[in-house]
């Protein structure tokens, strides 16, 4: 009887338009639109997992083993002979259509809406129940489109055009999140120099880290008889990274931006290591005669230990990727980092209040404080205007999704990929990767020189 209230507050959330909440009172408030954000992240975690599940043939053969019937219920569902039509890129493709068609309807859905009053408003926050049961119709619906051929090599184009767009909001956001935690931690530095100290300390963290990346790229990822484009973008990638370090001290920058630092191209140097990292492990492998032998050569050392090792990096590599797409999708659609893909300025420094978690902070702090029956409070922070784009959210996420489908399907290289071969050798991911090094340089570099370009545009 104690846990009635809560249980219906939670039947209003899945089912009507009551804000999304935790069944349990001593859970921390929540916004509604974190909450709302958080649920369709949910829905999208849920299905890359089933992506991945059909990517990977050891998942099959383990359903095989254990699943009573296994044949008899893929005949029935008419799947196929073990159920063939259900795994595989093909599989892939149909599913993350459905993804992506959810999320583009929504997002036409919900132009124009300002507050969350509306009844369209009203749909986006709630209803998840309904919601998550037109999602699973969208991607089923993905295996019934006729002349699969045709689909499945229009889809791969249209994939490859939305996941390039999103890894360039990706970059973009990268580049917008050095600038905010330069400005942010620097505006502490007046109040308390400790902030100094502590501007001084991650941005020596960070080069170290940069460096030592390029030394050890330089030891396992070059060859003196082999690896000739390692070693050239290995040199471009740093002395580049070295430049745009110069760049941002100088001091005609330095005029026009005076919190401008070593912070950020601090930052950029780490995720352009890590990407020239991820690009090198993701080129073919070379070989080279040795000793009357070939030797593969250039290869990340876990590469050559056990079969083990290999899993725990294509691991490290999935869960690092998915934490890239998760950041974008959902710090993409604040105020804050819409205003930074418009390229214009967007804090102001005299109102910036130093803090350590810095990105995690409140683009609003007016709203109404409702309680859900017994259950967690919603705090209702949209009624007077939202706080992020509607429309522009799940369309970041339909990029999402196309990005992710690409991903996991390797790109254009998809006919023998599987989730277990992520690290696997591919000239189309290898320079994907290259080419989006270079893309984050260029994009940091704008912004350190844009405002000599359109002074009025960067007017406080």
């Amino acid at each position: 009887m104690m846990c009635t209230p809560c249980c219906i507050s939670q039947m209003a959330c899945c089912c009507g338009s009551a804000a999304c909440s935790c069944c349990c009172n001593c859970c921390p408030k929540i916004k509604q639109s974190t909450g709302t954000r958080i649920m369709y992240t949910v829905y999208f975690l849920l299905v890359t997992i089933v992506c991945v599940i059909m990517m990977s043939p050891t998942v099959e053969e383990e359903m095989k083993q254990n699943i009573p019937f296994y044949s008899e219920l893929c005949e029935k569902m008419n799947a196929g002979k073990n159920c063939k039509t259900l795994v595989g890129y093909s599989a892939v493709y149909k599913v993350c259509f459905g993804m992506a068609c959810f999320f583009f309807i929504f997002s036409i859905f919900t132009i124009g809406v300002n507050n969350s009053t509306g009844w369209r408003a009203a749909i986006h926050n709630g209803f998840w129940l309904p919601k998550f049961i037109v999602l699973g119709a969208c991607c089923a619906a993905g295996f019934f489109i006729p002349q699969e051929a045709t689909f499945l090599e229009v889809w791969r184009y249209v994939g490859a055009v939305g996941g390039f767009i999103f890894l360039l909001i990706q970059l973009m956001l990268l580049v917008e999140f050095a600038h905010r935690w330069n400005t942010n931690w620097s505006s502490g530095v007046k109040y308390n120099r400790m902030w100094y100290a502590a501007l001084a300390l991650v941005t020596l963290v960070l080069f170290s880290v940069a460096v030592g990346a390029v030394v050890f790229m330089g030891l396992f990822y070059t060859h003196r008889e082999a690896c000739l484009l390692n070693k050239m973008f290995l040199g471009i990638n740093s002395s580049l990274c070295l430049i745009v370090s110069l760049l941002a001290i100088s001091p005609f920058i330095q005029k026009l931006q005076p919190t401008s630092g070593l912070l950020q191209p601090g930052v950029i140097s780490v995720y352009v290591m890590y990407l020239t990292f991820s690009a090198f492990s993701s080129k073919p492998k070379e070989m080279v005669e040795k000793d009357g032998m070939n030797t593969t050569v250039c290869v990340f050392p876990f590469n050559a230990g056990k079969e083990s090792d290999k899993k725990i990096v294509t691991a490290l590599a999935g869960i690092i990727l998915f934490c890239c797409i998760l950041y974008s999708c959902l710090t993409s659609t604040t105020k804050r980092s819409a205003a930074a893909l418009r390229v214009c300025r967007n804090s102001e420094p005299e109102t910036e209040r130093a803090r350590c978690c810095f990105c995690f902070g409140d683009d609003t702090e007016d709203y109404d404080e409702d309680k859900t029956g017994a259950g967690q409070s919603v705090l209702y922070d949209e009624r007077e205007a939202t706080n992020y784009s509607y429309t522009y959210f799940h369309f970041v996420f339909f990029l999402g999704s196309l990005y992710v489908m690409m991903t996991i399907t390797n790109w254009f290289h998809y006919d023998d990929h599987r989730i277990e071969k992520l690290l696997d050798g591919s000239w189309s991911v290898f320079w994907i990767k290259i080419s989006s090094s270079w893309v984050c340089l260029l994009l940091y570099m704008l912004t350190l020189i844009a405002p000599m370009i359109c002074p009025k545009r960067f007017e406080a």
